[in-house]
């Protein structure tokens, strides 16, 4: 867990066409994550 205000540590995943993405591409930048159990979607 990370807690309120600290800063999410490195990780790389694979977005919705296979690629890896890492969430240092997006630094410096405003970013909105929404993590889904696979069960409760579509994909």
């Amino acid at each position: 867990m990370v807690d309120v205000g600290k800063k999410a540590p490195a990780f790389t995943l694979l977005d919705q066409n296979e690629k890896k993405t890492s969430l240092k591409d997006f630094s410096g930048k405003t970013l909105v994550m929404f993590f889904y159990p696979k069960a409760n979607t579509g994909g």
